[in-house]
This record gives structure tokens, C-alpha cells and sequence, in this order.
């Protein structure tokens, strides 16, 4: 089967897009807006882009033609936000922060986790993660109704069980969760993973 998309709408493209554009990480993001509310929302259109600089890159829509989502806004106004990564434990909660509350809702509140202080930015980490991304705004780009957000990384926070001999992140150890198409997420833990080296030239 050949799909052109240009015979197609935005919903349907997004449905094949996210159904084979997979596993994909969720960026789990805190904000707080210039009131002083804390928000916290999950987005998968999410990566990283560079080492030097540091940058991160999530992808965000729009509530409606007129009305940025509150994540997007905030980031706007302020410059900074917090990426929190979502673990086999975190499940539940982040799906309820993916209800489209009204910006006065604290997204913490809602789902019982911990606001915790940053080191660099504003926006609270959520202490029942194992890693937290503190990112600055570095650009953002709009692209249709979408709102390409790159950040810059200040300051990483990661537990210390999940890390190896050598100062980095076990990833077998994280448990961390992928996301796929429609409703459906994957789990990565050890049994699922396997190591493969680069060939040598010769």
C-alpha cells in the first residue's frame, strides 16, 4: 500500500505518523506559568537534537485556530520548563496530566505527585521521577499549529540507583516507557534489550 499524504488530513496523518514513528520517549513537562501555577503535561513528538549545544526538542499544539496549549504558552512567557521522564511506575499519573485541564489547575495537585525546587530553572521536577531534564528556551519555531520548542539543557537530575560503574544511566535499570500509536505505550526493561557493537571496517 502507498499512502500519499497529500489526499489526507492532519488527523489522519498523525495517526500513521505516531503508529509508525516508534518507540517514541514521552517528555513529561513541567512549566509554571507567570501567575504562579505549576503545569505538568506528557508529549512524545519529543528528542534530542545536538550534544554542543545541549539541545532538546518537543513538539506541542495548539488547544484550538486561536489558543496555544497552557506548556507552549508558559515556555513562551517565561523561558523555562523541566522534563520529566515517564517510568513504568509514573503511568497513571502521567496519563491524568494528559486531561486538557483549565491553566488555573495545578496538573500536580490532580495527580498526586511531588513538586520539588530546580536547581537552574523555575518550573518544579517531579520528585517521583528518576530523571529530570532542567531546560532553558532556547527557540521556538511555529510550524502550522504546532509549536517546535527547542531547549537548552542546564541541569540533569538523575537517581543514583539507576546508574552504572561509569556515571551514566543504566537504561535496562530505568524501566522507562515508550510511546506508540493510539492507545499504546511499550515497556523497556533488561529481558527486552539486547547489546549490539559496530562492526569493524576490516
Amino acid at each position: 500500500m502507498e499512502i500519499r499524504f497529500k489526499n489526507l488530513d492532519p488527523k489522519q496523518i498523525y495517526k500513521i505518523m505516531t503508529s509508525v514513528i516508534v518507540p517514541r520517549p514521552i517528555a513529561w513537562v513541567s512549566t509554571v506559568s507567570k501567575e504562579g501555577i505549576n503545569n505538568l503535561a506528557p508529549f512524545s513528538y519529543f528528542a534530542g537534537i545536538s550534544s554542543d549545544p545541549p539541545l532538546i526538542a518537543v513538539s506541542i499544539g495548539s488547544k484550538s485556530q486561536e489558543e496555544k496549549k497552557d506548556t507552549w504558552k508558559n515556555i513562551e512567557e517565561t523561558g523555562e520548563f523541566v522534563i520529566n521522564m515517564v517510568t513504568k511506575d509514573l503511568i497513571s499519573p502521567m496519563n491524568i496530566t494528559s486531561l486538557p485541564f483549565e491553566e488555573e489547575v495545578d496538573e500536580f495537585e490532580k495527580a498526586c505527585l511531588t513538586p520539588v525546587p530546580s536547581l537552574s530553572v523555575k518550573p518544579p521536577r517531579v520528585k517521583e521521577s528518576p530523571v529530570n531534564i532542567e531546560c532553558k528556551r532556547y527557540e521556538i519555531i511555529e510550524i502550522g499549529k504546532m509549536g517546535l520548542i527547542l531547549g537548552e539543557v542546564l541541569t540533569v537530575h538523575i537517581r543514583d540507583d539507576i546508574l552504572n560503574e561509569k556515571g551514566y544511566v543504566d537504561t535496562t535499570k530505568l524501566e522507562i516507557i515508550g510511546r506508540l500509536g493510539g492507545a499504546n505505550y511499550c515497556l523497556i526493561t533488561a529481558e527486552n534489550t539486547f547489546e549490539l557493537k559496530r562492526p569493524d571496517k576490516e
